[in-house]
This record gives structure tokens, sequence and C-alpha cells, in this order.
């Protein structure tokens, strides 16, 4: 089990058994011969128990929140050592941000930027630990991420995380013209990408010069093949019906689910940039990507999807050893290079 998984594993567990959360009934599968070995070992482990917590008050998802952000941060030292990249924090527009920065910076890259949006349901991620996979990013990748700390339910539902993704956005747009920024994130952060390439669009704003949403949560409500299918499959979120749900209703505030800032999936995405979208197929969000790069397609948008064996949520980049992971961010970095001035 990677070091990360491990810590957060151990994290839920305290908190989710205590409030008797229930074990899985997983469905079993052969293991696949056709990926990495470390990926192999991923796939091998048993679905989390905390899949199935439902807080039950705004001081347990707080509290939920607080164990995933200690148990992140106790690892992330390591893995910055790892990337070799520095990590500051500041606040741009009045939003907290860290940007990350590799130790050796291109030139051609060195105007760019990439702006990144962590993962976790929109209630998990909060602080720097939401940052593993910006510094996947930039260590693997050789960019320049500014990694954005947004506002979260239960204190903050929705709009606060999509105007501070937006005022952030804009405050760089004064300093760096939109050719040369690119936005990806993971999950939520997929979701978050795309809401706000949507919003920008209908403010008026240039749009980023290509964006990189991967399992993208593009649909809050179940709706799509593999929220099924791949139900007790993926070992990561196993299943809509546990603490994702909860979620998607905490962060919408009221507002319906369907509402294309919330589920970008029933957006107009026509004049979207260049898309590059990832996911796995044991991954719950399979369906919520594939129905975006199509609606992309189908818009005539630029849009690629790469979809890896035996892979479940976001498990790209929970192992940087994993050459999936590797080939994940170098596919990321030269998407970004290919697309951005």
């Amino acid at each position: 089990m990677p070091p990360v998984k491990k810590a957060l594993f151990a994290a839920f567990l305290t908190c989710t058994l205590a409030a008797g959360a229930q074990e899985p009934t997983t469905r079993h599968f052969p293991l696949p011969d056709t990926v990495s070995p470390e990926l192999r070992a991923m796939i091998a482990e048993k679905p989390p128990a905390y899949w199935n917590f439902h807080p039950k008050n705004e001081q347990e998802w707080k509290d939920w929140a607080a164990r995933f952000a200690s148990a992140a941060d106790q690892y992330l030292p390591q893995l910055r050592g790892k990337m070799d990249v520095s990590v500051t924090s500041e606040k741009i527009g009045g939003v907290p941000v860290f940007t990350i920065a590799p130790k050796v910076v291109q030139n051609a890259d060195a105007s760019r930027i990439l702006l990144h949006f962590h993962g976790g349901g929109y209630v998990l991620g909060a602080g720097e630990s939401g940052t593993q996979e910006a510094i996947l990013m930039a260590g693997l990748g050789g960019f320049r991420v500014i990694s954005v700390d947004y506002r979260m339910p239960p204190d903050f539902p929705n709009p606060a995380t999509l105007d501070d993704a937006m005022t952030v956005y804009r405050e760089l747009l004064k300093t760096t013209p939109a050719e040369k920024i690119g936005v990806f994130g993971t999950s939520t952060g997929g979701g978050i990408t795309l809401a706000l390439t949507l919003r920008a669009k209908a403010e008026g704003l240039p749009l980023p010069a290509a964006i990189a949403p991967g399992t993208p949560w593009t649909d809050l409500t179940k709706t799509g093949d593999s929220y099924f299918v791949n139900e007790g499959v993926d070992n990561i979120l196993f299943s809509y019906d546990g603490w994702l749900g909860d979620a998607a209703r905490l962060y919408a505030g009221g507002k319906s689910l369907k509402d294309p800032l919330l589920s970008p999936v029933y957006g107009d995405v026509h004049g979207f940039p260049p898309t590059l979208l990832t996911s796995g197929t044991r991954d719950l969000f399979l369906s919520n990507t594939v129905r975006m790069h199509l609606k992309l397609r189908e818009a005539g948008v630029s849009a690629d999807l790469i979809v890896f064996e035996g892979m479940s949520h976001a498990q790209y980049y929970m192992s940087a050893d994993a050459p999936e992971a590797q080939f994940h961010f170098s596919e990321l970095a030269r998407f970004f290079r290919k697309h951005l001035k």
C-alpha cells in the first residue's frame, strides 16, 4: 500500500469505525497482468471501510476532513523531497494558494502557469493536504503549478468553491495571457476545471489555452453506467451511496445537482479549449469521464481520452513510482507544452 494511502486509511478508519460504518461487500475479479506491478498491488487492495461513512452533522464532516488533512500532511514532506520541488504559500485575490516549483524549469515553460484544483469530493483536501497531485505535476512534468486552497462545505457550500477558483483565474489573467495558462485537477478538481471554463465562457473572459480534467466529477447525480457497473469494483470510491452522495448534496447547498456549474456534463461546451481527460476501467467515474469526452467531441472540441487498464479512481497519482503515474504526468506535460504559448 502506498505510504499516503496507508496514512489516510488509518485516519479514515479511526473515525468511520467509531461511527459504525459497515465493511464493504466487494466484487472479485482476476488481477490483470497487463499493468505494472505497482498498479497491480493497488488493484489487489481491499476497498476502504470509510466508503459508507455518513457524517451526521457539520462537526463530523469537519473532524473527518481534519483527520484527512493531518494524515496527508505527514506524507507530503517526503513526496516534496522525492520530487525535488519547493512549495510556497501566498494569497491571490485573497484566496490562499500554494505555488509548487520544480528545481529546474525549461526556458519555454518559464512564463507558463498551470492552475490546479485538488480532489476530495468538495469536502476533503484543505490546506497543503490537497497538493499531492500538484507536486507530482511540478516534479514529473517540470511546470510551475499554482494549487488553489478553495473554500469547501460544510462552512462554505456552492458557489464558494467556484467563486474562489474564478477569483484566482481572474487575477492570473491580469499578469499572464490566457494562452499561457493551463488548468487541471482530478475528480472534484476535474469538475472545477470544467465548471471554471463554463463560467469564464459565460462571463466573456479569455479561456485557458488547455485543460486536463482527470476522472472528473461531471455529474453529481447517480447517472451513468459506471456508477452501477463499477460499484464494488472501484476500490477507492467504491459506491456513490456512501459518503460521496452525501458530499454531492452538501456541496450543492440546495441547488439542483444537474446545474451545469455543479455537473458540467449538462453545460454548453462549444468553444472549449483543447481537453485531455483521464480515467480507468474500474473507475466509478469512468462514465463521468467518457460522457464528458463525447460531449466535447460532439461540440467540435479537440478532446482526447486516456483510460488506464484495471485502474480505480485517481490511482494514477497514488504512487509516484508507478509507471502509470509517470506516463500520466508526462502526457499532461506534453499536452500542455503543445497547447500553451
